[in-house]
C-alpha cells in the first residue's frame, strides 16, 4: 500500500520564507510510525510546489499512492485542496485524508464544503492515521467508526468518533530521525499558557508530557551522524522544566555533537545557570514571545509576563552569548499611538539583537477567533473565501488599515534606527569557558551587518562600522576564523589593502588551511599589483575554482599568456563536468 504525505503550499508569498518552508514535525512522526508498521511512505514538502504546479500531476501519476496524508496548518488549507482535486481527478479511487492544526478545528467546515476529503484526523494524529490506513487496506469501512480522532461522511451526515487520546508517553511513539533528515524537532507537547491568539494549547492540551532527555539527545545524535549540525527546537517553551534542559545540554556535550540550535521559551522560564549550559551545548539563539511593551496589550492577549522578567530574560540571554529574538504584536484590540510607543520604550530597554513584528491575526481554535463569531455572527464559512487569514483590524472599527500600516513602519523604522546601539551595549558574561563561543557570537552578529540579513536594509545606519567594532571585539575574545574573513574583507571594500593583508596574514597563521581567507589575502595583494605575492596565496587550493580564476588573472597581469591559456582551459573542462 503505498502512502505519500504532503505539507501543500500556502496562497500568499512570504517575506520570510522560513515561516513556512517547514514540513511540521508532526508529520515525520506520523511516517515513522507507518514505516515501523511496513508501510511504504513518501513525505513531500510541497510549500513551493505552485511555482512549478505541472510536478504535482506528474508527481502523483509516478508514485501512484492509494492514499494521500495532508498536513494543514490553516494557511495552507487551500494548497491542499487545490492538490486534492488534482489527485481526484487523476487518480479517483485514491482516499484524502486532512490532518493537523487546521483540520482539527475546522473539519466539519472541511467535510461539509470539499467532497475531495474523505477523512479528517483530529488532534494527535499517529495513532488515529495508523488504524485508518488498517482499515482502509482491509476495506473495513465499517470499523473506521471505532476508531477515536477521526471524522468522515457517513451517508449524507458529518460523524466524528470521538477525541483521540492523548499520548501520554511520547517515547513509545519510534523516532522520526530512524527513517527521516529534518532540523525542526520537539522535545514535548501542551502549553500551559492560554494566549487569546494561539491555537496550541487547545490543539496539544495545557498538560505539557516530555520526552526523556536520552530519547531527545538520540534523535539529534542520529540526525547529527546524518550530517545534519543545525537545529530548530520548537517547543513551545522548551526551557519549562530546568533540570530537564540541563540534562539535555549535558548530553549533547557529552556525546560531542557539535552543533547549533534556537529554541523558544517564555521570558519567565530562564535563568543564569541554564543559558550557561544551552550555551555550552550550542544554543545561539532564543526567541521569546514579548507581544507588546504595554500591559494593557499583553492582559488583553492573555500573555501573562511581566515587564521586569521581560528585561531580566533578555539582558541574561545576551550575557550568555546568545542571541536574544524578540516577538511583537501589533494591531491588537485597543491599540494607539500610546501602546505603540510602550513598545518602542521597552524595546529600547530589552536591545533585542533580533525581532520579528507581526500584526495581530485571527485563527480558528483561539480565543479570538471565538471573540471574532460571536461579534460578527460569522460562522465557520467565512474559510469559503479563498483566503488564508483574517486580520484583527479588518474586524473592528477603530482600527484602519492605514494606522496599522503606519504603526508598523513607526515600529521598524525605530528598531533599525537604534539596532547599532543594542549591539554596541552587549555584556557578556565574563567567563574565561565561554570566550571562545563569545568571539563566534559577536563575529556571527557582525557578519549579518556585513554581509548578511541586516546588511540590505538601508534602515540600519553605519552597518560596516557596527560590523568593524563586533569583528574586533569577537578577537579580543578568541581568534576566531569569521572574524579575521570578516574584517579582511572590510578592509578590502574600504581600499585599505595593506590593513587587509596584515589581519588576514595573522589570520592564516592561526588557520593555514582556510581556502577562504588565502583566496581574500591573494585578492588584497592583487589590489596592491603584488601579482606573485597573490600566486603564492591562490596556488595552494589548485582545485578551487575561485582559486584558479584569479590566478589566470594573475597570469595575465604578469605576461604569462601561456599558464593563463591553460588555466582557462582547466576552468572551461571544470564547466563542462558540471554541466554534465
Amino acid at each position: 500500500m503505498k502512502i505519500i504525505l504532503i505539507y501543500p503550499y500556502c496562497l500568499d508569498e512570504r517575506l520570510h520564507e522560513e515561516d513556512v518552508q517547514v514540513v511540521p514535525i508532526g508529520l515525520y512522526y506520523i511516517g515513522a510510525l507507518l514505516k515501523e508498521n511496513k508501510y511504504d511512505v513518501d513525505i513531500l514538502n510541497w510549500h513551493d510546489i505552485n511555482r512549478t504546479p505541472q510536478r504535482i500531476e506528474e508527481t502523483l501519476k509516478e508514485k501512484n499512492p492509494d492514499v494521500i496524508g495532508f498536513s494543514i496548518v490553516h494557511a495552507n488549507r487551500w494548497g491542499g485542496i487545490d492538490i486534492a482535486r488534482t489527485a481526484k481527478r487523476i487518480l479517483p479511487e485514491v482516499k484524502i485524508v486532512f490532518g493537523g492544526i487546521g483540520t482539527t478545528f475546522l473539519w466539519k467546515h472541511l467535510l461539509t464544503h470539499f467532497k475531495e476529503i474523505d477523512f479528517a484526523v483530529l488532534g494527535e494524529g499517529e495513532y488515529s492515521f495508523l488504524k485508518l490506513i488498517q482499515c482502509i487496506e482491509k476495506a473495513n469501512y465499517d470499523g473506521i467508526s471505532g476508531i477515536l480522532g477521526i471524522a468522515f461522511r457517513k451517508g449524507k451526515e458529518i460523524v466524528k468518533t470521538g477525541n483521540a487520546e492523548v499520548i501520554q508517553d511520547l517515547d513509545r511513539l519510534p523516532m522520526p530521525s530512524k527513517y527521516f533528515e529534518f532540523q525542526h524537532l520537539v522535545s514535548s507537547r501542551g502549553c500551559p499558557a492560554k494566549c487569546t491568539f494561539c491555537g496550541s494549547p487547545r490543539f496539544w492540551g495545557h498538560k505539557v508530557r516530555f520526552h526523556y532527555p536520552q530519547y531527545f539527545v538520540e534523535q539529534l545524535e542520529q540526525l547529527y551522524r546524518k550530517g545534519i549540525t543545525f537545529f530548530y527546537i520548537s517547543d513551545d517553551t522548551f526551557t519549562m522544566k530546568k533540570d530537564r534542559v540541563i540534562q539535555i545540554c549535558r548530553n549533547i556535550i557529552e556525546k560531542g555533537l557539535k552543533i547549533t540550535w534556537f529554541a523558544i521559551s517564555r521570558v519567565n522560564y530562564v535563568d543564569e545557570e541554564m543559558l550557561y549550559w544551552m550555551k555550552k551545548a550550542g544554543c545561539s539563539q532564543i526567541s521569546y514571545g514579548v507581544e507588546s511593551g504595554s500591559e494593557k496589550i499583553r492582559n488583553v492577549l492573555n500573555k501573562k509576563i511581566k515587564t521586569e522578567d521581560i528585561k531580566r530574560a533578555f539582558d541574561l540571554t545576551t550575557r550568555y552569548g546568545i542571541l536574544a529574538r524578540a516577538y511583537f504584536i501589533y494591531g491588537s484590540p485597543g491599540e494607539n499611538w500610546e501602546t505603540i510607543q510602550e513598545t518602542i520604550d521597552l524595546i529600547h530597554e530589552i536591545k533585542p539583537l533580533s525581532v520579528i513584528f507581526y500584526i495581530l491575526d485571527i485563527f480558528p481554535g483561539t480565543a479570538l477567533y471565538d471573540d471574532f463569531k460571536r461579534r460578527t455572527k460569522l460562522n465557520d464559512d467565512v474559510w469559503l473565501k479563498r483566503i488564508e487569514d483574517i486580520m484583527y483590524f479588518e474586524t473592528d472599527p477603530h482600527i484602519s488599515g492605514d494606522i496599522i500600516l503606519k504603526f508598523g513602519q513607526k515600529l521598524r523604522s525605530e528598531y533599525y534606527r537604534y539596532l547599532p546601539d543594542f549591539a554596541d551595549s552587549i555584556k557578556l558574561a565574563d567567563k574565561k569557558d565561554l570566550y571562545e563561543s563569545h568571539a563566534d557570537f559577536l563575529s556571527r552578529l557582525a557578519m549579518t551587518f556585513s554581509l548578511g540579513d541586516y546588511a540590505s536594509i538601508e534602515a540600519i545606519p553605519d552597518k560596516e562600522k557596527v560590523a568593524q567594532r563586533l569583528y574586533e571585539r569577537s578577537l579580543s575574545y578568541y581568534p576566531d576564523h569569521r572574524a579575521y574573513l570578516g574584517l579582511g574583507i572590510l578592509m578590502q571594500k574600504q581600499k585599505k589593502y595593506e590593513e587587509s593583508i596584515r589581519i588576514l596574514s595573522e589570520g592564516i597563521k592561526l588557520f593555514p588551511e582556510s581556502e577562504s581567507l588565502a583566496i581574500c589575502l591573494g585578492i588584497s595583494c592583487m589590489n596592491l599589483g603584488k601579482y606573485e605575492e597573490a600566486m603564492k596565496c591562490f596556488l595552494k587550493f589548485p582545485n578551487s575554482t575561485d582559486a584558479l580564476r584569479y590566478s589566470a588573472i594573475c597570469y595575465r597581469a604578469l605576461g604569462d599568456f601561456e599558464k593563463e591559456s591553460s588555466i582557462l582551459k582547466r576552468l572551461g573542462s571544470q564547466s563542462e563536468l558540471k554541466k554534465g
